[in-house]
């Protein structure tokens, strides 16, 4: 440096380097890169040999940046026995003079230590070192440093913002990118000025031939006035919502959300809602279906009370007390396959497949069905020729399973005939039951939807045989929880057969 540098010169530098380091900090767009300039230009400025960008932590003081014209000097050597001075006074000036540095063989230094202050408070220091043993330019150039350690502290403050914008925008790509939905920013008119969408929803379209046009050339106008009420509001004023509309070429049921953002524009979301509006729909059939059913009951129940209140002859009220009795029993069984059903698909009731022998399930359940059958004079047979049949099951769910099957085919047949009740193993792996009828029949047209929950074939129906239509959607639950099968064969006024396949022991998947 000039040893002569006079003070006019001295002050016409100071202003240089203000100018030039406001300029180098804040057009800068790589900021950090530039600090190594600046700290250059203060050292001119003010005829010292090192200026460095510090933080003082409770054991060293970490170098952040640095610029010298001197190989032989340690930033953090000298600042090593102020570090308590430092971090005591963490937002005050510091200043030493005739500072001498250990096993460095240069002579003595003064130091000046100037808090890096920003709107987000204290960020770091300001040092500068000067050669000589007292601060001969501190009085003149003092100035100077505050400002450039101001203007640092801003442009700092500029970084942190960039940083916490640019951070902010990456994770709201993450999320958009992550989200389900379709969304859509749009004006009063209806052009899409962005368009985020998932390549797995079904109204995926690519961004780029999107943004820019219309929503009513790619929705229907009466879709896109539901959702933004062109008639009612002439600008965004609350959020709304549509629920369940459809678009052409799209079997899916969806929703919008509309959000205004401004009062020109508003974010629209999208949301496939098929599988809810399927639920919603199976909640309302099931809550009318369930209604219907036990007010049935109910109603003729109530009916044979008033009969029997109103007194009548010996038979007469015997025939009120079994009607009365055979109606309490039908809700009882309609309630207790609603709740079964209803475990079932809430998942409480645990089904443990183990090693089982099928064999006395099956007695089991034909007993159980025997008393009803005996009043039809239907008779029950079972055919094997096995003396059990292992397999890997649970014999309370498979005892619901078989009764179903066998009651529902006692009901179904004429009086005095047979059900059938068929077992057979080493068939293809498995082990299958076949419960055979001779009665009414399925049609064709009802036997995909057969164990659909409340499901009841047309002719089943005007016959007025009783029945919820819970039965064969719990058989069919069971069965597939068990890895097992059920099918179907029937032909109107020939019979009907139910056919489960269930895993043998030895050939558990």
């Amino acid at each position: 440096m000039d040893e002569k540098t006079t003070p006019i010169k001295r002050h016409m530098r100071a202003l240089s380097v203000i100018s030039e380091v406001s300029a180098v900090l804040f057009r800068s767009t790589n900021l950090e890169t530039k600090f190594p300039e600046v700290l250059e230009s203060l050292c001119y400025a003010l005829d010292v040999f090192c200026c460095a960008l510090i933080e003082v932590t409770d054991s060293a003081a970490q170098i952040r940046s640095q610029w010298m014209n001197a190989d032989d000097f340690d930033v953090e050597t000298a600042l090593a026995p102020f570090l308590d001075s430092l971090r005591e006074g963490p937002r005050s000036v510091f200043s030493a003079t005739d500072v001498r540095i250990q096993n460095s063989g240069l002579p003595p230094i003064s130091i000046l230590v100037v808090p890096i202050q920003g709107t987000l408070g204290s960020w770091g220091s300001l040092a500068l070192f000067d050669k000589k043993s007292r601060l001969s330019w501190l009085n003149t150039g003092f100035d100077v440093v505050q400002t450039t350690a101001n203007l640092i502290g801003a442009a700092m403050d500029r970084l942190h913002y960039e940083k916490a914008i640019r951070l902010s925008e990456m994770r709201n790509r993450i999320l958009v990118s992550a989200l389900p939905d379709l969304l859509i920013r749009t004006d009063l008119s209806g052009r899409i000025l962005d368009y985020s969408v998932h390549p797995s929803h079904p109204l995926y379209m690519q961004r780029d031939s999107v943004v820019g046009s219309s929503l009513f050339k790619i929705w229907p106008a009466d879709v896109v006035n539901m959702i933004m009420e062109p008639d009612t509001k002439d600008t965004f004023i609350a959020s709304h919502w549509v629920y369940g509309f459809s678009l052409p070429t799209h079997d899916q049921v969806f929703e919008a959300r509309l959000h205004p953002i401004s009062a020109e524009e508003a974010l629209i979301i999208v949301r496939d809602i098929t599988e809810q509006a399927r639920l919603d729909r199976m909640k309302t059939d099931f809550i009318n279906r369930a209604s219907h059913e036990l007010r049935t009951p109910l109603t003729a129940a109530m009916l044979m009370v008033e009969l029997l209140q109103a007194g009548g002859t010996e038979e007469e009220r015997k025939e009120y007390l079994d009607a009365l009795s055979s109606e309490l029993n039908r809700q009882k069984q309609l309630v207790d396959e609603l709740l079964l059903a209803g475990r079932l698909e809430s998942g409480r009731m645990k089904i443990d497949p183990v090693p089982m022998d099928l064999l006395p399930v099956l007695k089991e359940a034909m007993r159980a069905v025997k008393v009803i059958a005996d009043k039809r004079k239907t008779s029950i047979h079972l055919h094997t020729d096995r003396r059990s049949l292992p397999i890997i099951g649970d014999k309370s769910a498979l005892l619901q399973v078989f009764i179903n099957l066998i009651n529902n085919a006692v009901k179904f047949s004429p009086e005095q005939t047979s059900v059938e009740v068929i077992a057979q193993a080493d068939v293809d792996g498995e082990t299958r039951v076949l419960v055979i009828d001779h009665g009414l029949g399925i049609p064709p047209d009802a036997i995909p939807h057969l164990f659909e929950r409340f499901y009841r074939a047309r002719n089943v129906t005007v016959a007025e045989i009783p029945g919820s239509g819970v039965g064969l959607y719990i058989v069919k639950s069971i069965v597939d929880e068990l890895g097992g099968r059920i099918e179907v064969k029937s032909e109107l006024n020939q019979g009907t057969t139910f056919i489960v396949s269930l895993k043998q022991l030895g050939n558990a998947g």
